[in-house]
């Protein structure tokens, strides 16, 4: 098949392969679209936790983004881990000279196992001013908490904070529910004109690493192949859902999603 979309990805990359822009080419991949890559930072890491972070310098990363913008021109662009203010800063720059209005902002600070991605003053300016360039944010509760400033018990808490984030600028702002402890995950979809509440059963698995990557990759992609907000995330929570129930069971932490779930081989590559 040819590729419906082209997606620009910029983030973080996980050598154990299960976050980062690897489960974003992956994602981009298996729902049909054509990623390209900018890496902002290689991280040593496996299913257990984070070893050591490498930043890459902003320029290297600026460099990146706009060569492959000037031959190839990105339909949308998905956004994860920006460590440090310069990369920040960099970023916000380089969107400038893209013409796409489509750009998903997944606000990656805390790995699965509690190693910390970001330092507070690029927090502070990703809340100030990187916000306001992206059509949809797509923080986690703890991310949510950090961007909003209070605390989330409830799903009206969740509503709150995503009213807060408008409030700074977000245009549409999706807080992922799946840190609140129920037998359903509720997803929460905010802009000025709606909220929507994406209700699903807690698929129970320890091996969820990188779904947040993945979430905001397949919304991405959605997006950029011509889907509504409300649909795209429908679709990419249904993505991710399926992802989850495979129950690969790689490692001996929280393992990796099976991102192929979306794919049948053709009988000629079986």
């Amino acid at each position: 098949m040819k590729p419906l979309a082209k997606i620009l990805i910029i983030a973080g990359s996980d050598s154990s392969g299960g976050a980062g822009i690897q489960a974003d080419i992956k994602t981009v991949t298996a729902l049909g679209c054509y990623a390209m890559t900018a890496v902002t930072a290689i991280t040593a890491q496996n299913t257990t936790g984070v070893k050591s972070i490498v930043a890459i310098p902003p320029k290297e990363i600026a460099n990146q983004v706009l060569f492959t913008i000037k031959d190839i021109k990105p339909d949308a662009i998905k956004i994860g881990m920006l460590h440090s203010v310069d990369v920040i800063k960099n970023v916000i720059n380089c969107l400038k000279k893209i013409r796409t209005k489509k750009i998903v902002l997944d606000p990656v600070m805390i790995a699965k196992g509690g190693a910390k991605l970001i330092n507070n003053k690029a927090i502070e300016v990703l809340e100030k001013k990187l916000i306001k360039q992206s059509f949809l944010i797509t923080p986690n509760i703890p991310e949510a908490e950090v961007l909003s400033k209070m605390k989330i018990n409830t799903q009206e808490d969740m509503i709150y904070a995503g009213s807060i984030l408008i409030n700074k600028g977000a245009k549409n702002v999706l807080i992922k529910g799946g840190h609140l402890k129920s037998r359903f995950v509720r997803d929460v979809l905010i802009n000025k004109k709606e909220i929507k509440i994406f209700k699903n059963k807690r698929i129970e698995s320890k091996n969820t690493h990188g779904t947040g990557c993945t979430l905001s990759s397949a919304i991405t992609t959605y997006l950029a192949c011509g889907k509504t907000i409300n649909k795209a995330c429908e679709l990419g929570i249904k993505y991710v859902n399926q992802a989850i129930g495979s129950n690969m069971n790689y490692g001996e932490g929280h393992g990796p999603i099976n991102h192929l779930t979306s794919v049948s081989l053709n009988k000629g590559f079986k």
